[in-house]
């Protein structure tokens, strides 16, 4: 029996990832958990999907909650409530307001759901990691933010469409921020094993165009159709399902570092894990060149004094 409760189940990620992982058949149950308010709108929700899980035969129970005492015994829970991002907005114009909501929800997975894995998918997701960490008391390898997965599979999918070959295989990663300090990791890239600069030899890569490129993707999908749905929704679902199935694949993900990647500590960023049914198996050890340590330690600097303006703001509301 592997339950999930999503916290923000009425939103348009909360949904999407619902159903994706209800759709994959791998978990028994998933809590919708809302506010009392928006309650009619997740049991709407749990209706419809079970009329789609009906047409593949699946049995997954969906239970719209608005009561924290349903997330007991959650092998995982999901923070994905807060304000959206909207068009010309940054990830860190929402990190006050949306500081409040992650915490509160934070307190209470550790009151209800002591021993789950916490997901952090709410926006600014680097500071909001730190927030659930600070909030929960969890150890850090249990609470996880989506950090640049998402990022990571955005530039994959550029490299096997500019290259014309299946993304397979593409093996690249993004780190550091999940924003304007993100890191593109060039200098480790491969394609087919094959390392990314002789490819470059070969076909005509704008480099700093797809750093660009990809910096701007979440506000190019945002200003043309309003918000970004299936890629951070599909990214999470993948997240969750290879904590549950205890696959141990390495994904980009946020975490709190304590020295391990170019001697950072005491903010959270993205960095490649090894990932298991307990949170974080491993972090890995991972080779920069000089200007990727640069740009990920000026990621670091600028995400640790954001998250201690948004700490000192919580303690002035308390």
């Amino acid at each position: 029996m592997v339950k999930v409760s999503v916290m923000g189940s009425t939103g348009i990620i909360g949904k999407n990832v619902t159903f994706n992982i209800a759709r994959a058949d791998t978990v028994s149950e998933v809590i919708l958990f809302s506010r009392p308010e928006s309650i009619d709108k997740a049991k709407g929700q749990s209706y419809d999907m079970y009329d789609a899980l009906a047409a593949e035969d699946i049995d997954c129970r969906l239970t719209p909650s608005c009561n924290y005492e349903d997330l007991a015994g959650s092998h995982i829970v999901l923070i994905t409530a807060g304000a959206p991002r909207q068009e010309g907005m940054s990830r860190r114009d929402l990190a006050f307001e949306n500081a409040k909501i992650v915490s509160k929800y934070a307190k209470q997975v550790a009151k209800y759901a002591p021993d789950a894995v916490i997901l952090v998918a709410t926006n600014p997701v680097d500071v909001m990691t730190t927030i659930a960490l600070d909030a929960s008391g969890f150890s850090r390898r249990k609470v996880i933010g989506v950090g640049n997965h998402l990022d990571s599979l955005r530039l994959k999918n550029y490299f096997a469409r500019r290259l014309n070959i299946n993304s397979s295989e593409v093996h690249t990663r993004v780190i550091g921020e999940h924003g304007d300090n993100m890191v593109p990791l060039l200098s480790s890239t491969t394609i087919g094993g094959i390392p990314l600069k002789y490819f470059i030899r070969e076909v005509e890569l704008d480099v700093k165009e797809i750093i660009r490129t990809l910096r701007n993707a979440g506000n190019t999908i945002i200003s043309k159709k309003g918000a970004t749905e299936y890629g951070p929704a599909y990214a999470i679902s993948n997240l969750i399902t290879t904590v549950i199935t205890n696959t141990h694949k390495i994904l980009t993900v946020s975490l709190y570092l304590d020295g391990e990647i170019t001697d950072v500590n005491g903010v959270a960023l993205g960095v490649p894990a090894v990932m298991y049914k307990k949170g974080i198996a491993m972090i890995v050890p991972i080779r920069m060149n000089d200007y990727e340590t640069v740009k990920f330690q000026k990621a670091a600097e600028e995400i640790r004094k954001l998250t201690d303006e948004v700490r000192e703001s919580l303690k002035s509301d308390n």
